[in-house]
């Protein structure tokens, strides 16, 4: 029997394709978002989508065209240099695009908040407890003290699934990395030199286990990134809210890089936010359970090292939507579909991540992601091998 309702927990890439493809097929659907509005929180830097999986959901969703038209010029060049400042790879695709273009990760959430029709997402709908109600209906319960059922329901809800319980004991853990997010605003008008040092599109600064790895364009969004202990941010004594005291302790840990690199820590806006880098297990997956299913991070966390993060959710969203639309009438046989897919895409994509960790975060740095990527600049051998 076709479900009567479906309800999607989280408004972040994955939960907003979902809506989108549905409502494309006529199919209604609510998505519950802790956030009170769209701008509430900062949604992280730029993006690389990736033709055979973020490309391919927007264009189920009916806005490639809108997305092209939001990316970055330049945006696929990548940088990589030492901690002396030292340049070994420049490169990027010939006439400055390739397959995988960049887009600022708000601009694109933007663009798929306003492609759903008015009442889609209901904002301020923090889920604080999920409980299976029988024949894969459940009921969500939310922090204003609301409640509501739902015949299917779907986890988009990231790292720290309030649905994922519901099909897994699996926890994500720690990755050995902690990534403190910082931002040069407005960089080619107030700081040129940091302009031109981190360049249009990827910056990797790599060396003894620490890294500055970001983005560049109108605003530089970089991450001052460290292989340390888990505890390291409360054991550092840092005040990280106190932008003065966070610049002190990052540039005490850097102290060793030339300052042309430093300056990015230097004179960054006053936004530092830390993370510590989770994944759940590679090869995470679960045994069918009726009426609910977990798309993007809520399903497969991985670290954010090969780039596949973003672009998985928003395919595991199309491809459930797509699912959904082909047996309309028997929604267990369009779950199974779908997972039966997601699960070894999602396996190769968080092996891939878990290699790109270690490929920037080790004592010989940068020296396997100058290898990296000089290899992919190289063309074919003329027998093709």
């Amino acid at each position: 029997m076709a479900p009567q309702s479906i309800a999607i927990v989280g408004a972040g890439l994955s939960g907003l394709v979902l809506a989108r493809v549905l409502q494309n097929h006529g199919i209604p659907s609510t998505v519950h978002e802790r956030d009170t509005a769209a701008d509430t929180r900062r949604q992280g830097g730029s993006l690389d989508i990736h033709e055979e999986s973020g490309q391919l959901a927007l264009r189920e969703a009916g806005l490639y065209d809108a997305f092209r038209r939001r990316t970055h010029p330049q945006g696929e060049r990548v940088r990589v240099l030492d901690k002396h400042a030292h340049v070994h790879v420049d490169a990027g695709p010939e006439g400055g695009e390739g397959g995988r273009p960049e887009i600022d990760r708000t601009v694109l959430r933007d663009l798929l908040v306003d492609s759903l029709e008015p009442g889609r997402i209901a904002w301020g709908r923090k889920v604080t407890g999920v409980r299976p109600l029988g024949d894969g209906a459940h009921e969500l319960a939310f922090a204003d003290g609301g409640h509501t059922t739902a015949d299917l329901l779907v986890g988009a809800d990231g790292t720290w699934s309030r649905v994922r319980p519901l099909l897994s004991p699996a926890v994500p853990e720690y990755a050995g990395i902690t990534h403190v997010e910082i931002r040069v605003g407005d960089a080619a008008a107030r700081h040129p030199e940091l302009a031109r040092l981190v360049g249009p599109g990827m910056l990797f600064a790599l060396s003894e286990n620490k890294g500055l790895l970001g983005h560049g364009g109108a605003d530089l969004e970089i991450g001052a990134s460290l292989r340390v202990p888990r505890d390291w941010l409360d054991a550092s004594g840092v005040d990280w809210s106190d932008p003065a005291a966070a610049r002190a302790a990052l540039l005490k840990e850097f102290a060793d890089w030339s300052p042309a690199l430093t300056d990015l820590i230097r004179h960054c806006d006053a936004a530092i936010t830390p993370r510590r880098i989770h994944a759940l297990p590679v090869g995470h997956r679960w045994p069918r359970v009726p009426g609910v299913t977990l798309v993007g991070d809520a399903a497969h966390v991985m670290s954010p090292y090969a780039g596949e993060g973003a672009n998985l959710a928003m395919l595991d969203a199309a491809e459930l939507a797509l699912a959904l639309v082909a047996h309309p009438d028997d929604p267990e046989t369009a779950l199974a579909r779908y997972e039966s897919a997601m699960f070894p895409r999602a396996e190769e994509a968080a092996t891939m991540s878990a290699r790109g960790l270690d490929m920037c975060f080790n004592a010989q740095a940068p020296r396997d992601t100058v290898a990296f990527f000089r290899s992919m600049a190289e063309p074919p051998a003329a027998d093709g091998s």
